[in-house]
């Protein structure tokens, strides 16, 4: 061998040997790596368990497993025998019943609220929801369905149950609640396990399965708002499908999973966050009593040494704001929850302007002591004074192209052939520009105030303290007020007709009516619009026949104010002085044109030069 082989295999060998140590695995991908390995032998773990329980039939009814009863050697052999018993903690708010089969929730009631039969509401019971949670070592997954849990600590207020393989070496669930507060702390600590359970794996998975049941008398309307939230650590929320069956793998770490119906959630939060998150969403069939089927496997951090408990906590209760949004004081804003997106209350800006505007009005005039009928009715009547500059500025700017209207007509006499559309557009936009009138002034003052009627029709579908308030013949206005109803389900309509749908439909009628007799400037409109115009409220029977009825209450009472607005600026407002002071316009060159209507005139002078010139080309 040569000195320039030698050389060669040596630099070989270094390259080899640097590229083994810059590719090795870090710390976190070598625990990411561990977890893999050990989810592998989980699922074979599990097989070989389902192949042993389906081999074996079993005699005894109060043994839970078959796998354990056959290995008498598991860790919590003890505890697959027993008898499935209950217990009860509550405060002023809930009430949650526990059972020692497996050391989970059984139940949860709110006390401040009921459901359709007028009893206090249950969020969920028995075979509605289901836990489990994993914990592993080398011999076995132990899966917390399959043991009897001891009571071990118990109070009116708190519940320890215990998961015990002897005296010295167990694992405990605590639950506590706090007077006023729906939130349900949890911890989980292990106790002389650390030679029983993987020292390696410092972490346990958890399946969380319930079904949201339907709450509301309208199902389809409910099921618009019952879905699966989640949000990111240090992140925004997301969301399941809430219109079909929907499912996803999420990588990120978790804050908290929420199973949502439209007034109500349960929510798992974990203060050392989920991993390895993966939810799903059936929908269920109308008539079931059930909206949807939530399930979730998750992992959080567990320490089998007993060092460092797990600490999480369980919400069950109302969607309500301002309840929500108090979790988040006094935190640090990375620790926030933000469980206040569990009320839908729009996007963005028009989220914002229910937050700072339209909860706090509803919540002042909730709090005089009015029917909620009263409050929707007051809340419109300050809305609309708040929006009325933007009313009264987009009606001036109809009221001056009415007044004009005569010399329209003279125009349209002029050009009666429809190649002369764009000679009558011309003239007519140079008439108004001689006026300094602008057609496109009403348009803002509309557009101005379309956040704020945007942002009542998410707040009031949101508001829970509509449900079950009764307002004239509507006994709930949080769902539809069935004025008529038969058997048979029509498409887009059901078996009923709400009374506040269809005056609100009636209402928008009478509203297209005034409205376009305003409007009547003398201008040529679409072929087809003023039909259009017809339509739509008639629509809207069919659009919002299923919705709230506080909701169509609310349009109904906003469309009258607003037509005896449109009556009152009309009988108020002297079009021969509105006339009178547009000639003054048309006398002064400094007022004539501005802003829009000089631009707009601008281009047209641009058109006629443009159309002179290819006349001319054309004549060459």
């Amino acid at each position: 061998m040569d000195k320039n082989t030698l050389v060669g295999f040596v630099l070989i060998g270094a390259v080899l040997i640097g590229f083994t140590y810059l590719s090795r695995p870090n710390q976190e991908q070598q625990i990411a790596q561990k977890r893999y390995q050990d989810s592998i032998q989980v699922v074979a773990q599990k097989g070989a368990a389902n192949k042993a329980g389906s081999a074996t039939a079993l005699t005894d009814t109060t043994t839970i497993d078959a796998a354990q009863v056959v290995d008498s050697t598991g860790l919590f052999f003890n505890a697959t025998k027993g008898n499935e018993n209950f217990t009860t903690i509550e405060n002023d708010l809930v009430k949650l019943t526990f059972t020692n089969k497996g050391g989970r929730v059984y139940s949860a009631l709110l006390k401040k609220y009921n459901g359709q039969d007028k009893k206090p509401l249950v969020l969920f019971d028995k075979n509605d929801v289901d836990m489990n949670f994993f914990f592993y070592n080398k011999k076995e997954e132990i899966q917390t369905k399959n043991f009897y849990f001891q009571t071990v600590s118990k109070s009116d207020t708190s519940l320890t149950m215990r998961l015990a393989a002897n005296d010295s070496s167990y694992i405990d669930f605590t639950y506590t609640v706090h007077k006023g507060n729906y939130m349900v702390d949890f911890s989980v600590k292990a106790t002389g396990m650390e030679n029983k359970l993987s020292a390696t794996t410092n972490y346990m998975d958890i399946e969380w399965k319930q079904k949201a049941r339907q709450v509301e008398r309208g199902y389809k309307y409910e099921n618009r708002y019952a879905e699966i939230m989640y949000k990111y650590d240090g992140a925004d929320t997301d969301h399941l499908s809430e219109s079909k069956n929907d499912a996803s793998s999420i990588t990120g770490r978790l804050s908290w999973i929420g199973y949502k119906n439209q007034y109500f959630s349960s929510v798992f939060i974990a203060d050392q966050k989920f991993e390895k998150n993966a939810l799903k969403s059936t929908m269920e069939t109308e008539g079931s009593g059930y909206l949807k089927d939530y399930s979730a496997e998750m992992s959080t951090f567990f320490d089998s040494k007993g060092i460092q408990p797990t600490t999480m906590h369980f919400f069950f209760g109302p969607n309500h704001y301002k309840t929500l949004k108090a979790f988040d004081a006094h935190i640090d804003d990375s620790q926030k929850l933000h469980l206040d997106q569990l009320v839908p209350l729009g996007w963005s800006f028009l989220r914002w302007i229910n937050i700072i505007f339209t909860i706090n009005l509803f919540d002042w005039l909730s709090s005089l002591g009015l029917s909620m009928g009263l409050v929707i009715l007051f809340m419109t009547i300050i809305v609309k004074i708040l929006i009325f500059y933007f009313t009264y500025k987009s009606y001036i700017s109809s009221a001056r192209m009415r007044v004009l209207k005569p010399q329209i007509d003279v125009i349209g006499k002029k050009y009666p052939k429809k190649e002369d559309a764009m000679k009558k557009q011309q003239e007519t936009m140079a008439l108004y520009s001689k006026y300094g009138v602008s057609p496109m002034s009403g348009c803002l003052p509309m557009i101005l105030q379309m956040p704020i009627l945007f942002a009542l029709f998410m707040f009031v579908p949101s508001a829970i303290e509509l449900r079950q308030q009764s307002f004239l013949w509507a006994d709930d206005l949080s769902t539809y007020d069935a004025f008529f109803t038969w058997s048979t389900h029509i498409p887009f309509l059901g078996n009923h007709i709400s009374l506040f749908c269809l005056l609100m439909s009636a209402a928008n009628i009478l509203n297209t009516k005034f409205t376009m007799s305003q409007q009547d400037t003398g201008q040529q409109q679409m072929p087809g619009m003023k039909a259009m115009m017809y339509v739509m409220p008639i629509m809207f029977i069919f659009i919002l026949n299923d919705y709230a009825a506080g909701l169509n209450y609310y349009y109904f009472i906003s469309t009258l104010i607003s037509i005896l607005t449109m009556i009152a600026l009309r009988k108020f407002t002297n079009e021969d002085k509105l006339l009178a002071k547009l000639e003054t316009n048309k006398n002064n060159p400094k007022k004539k044109k501005s802003g829009l209507m000089a631009k707009m005139a601008q281009m047209q002078e641009e058109q006629q030069r443009l159309a002179k010139e290819r006349a001319k080309r054309g004549g060459r």
